[in-house]
């Protein structure tokens, strides 16, 4: 009984908050790679043509770095969570040992 209110405490803890700095660094090369793919989208496009000939690769940069953001986002989060939160064994609710 004790186990199950002590797993339950722990998991009406808040998780912890991201690290934003990290992510913002992690992630400038990835937003500079798409501002490039970007303009090179639009520089490439023909005259008369630009938005025509630009718009679809420009939403594909900016999906694609959606994604990458989106994924790291979270990758971070689950590292954060299981960073705060010790392993089964050091909780005491791990397999229980022969004697």
């Amino acid at each position: 009984m004790e186990a199950a209110v002590e797993e339950d405490e722990i998991m009406s803890r808040a998780l912890p908050k991201l690290d934003r700095v990290a992510l913002v660094q992690e992630l400038l090369m990835e937003a500079e790679r798409t501002v490039n793919e970007v303009a090179d989208a639009v520089d490439n496009a023909p005259r008369g043509r630009v938005i025509r000939d630009s718009e679809e690769p420009a939403r594909d940069a900016l999906d694609r770095f959606r994604q990458i953001v989106y994924e790291r986002v979270l990758q971070a989060k689950v590292a954060a969570a299981e960073a705060a939160f010790p392993p089964s064994d050091q909780r005491g609710d791990g397999p229980a040992q022969a004697s």
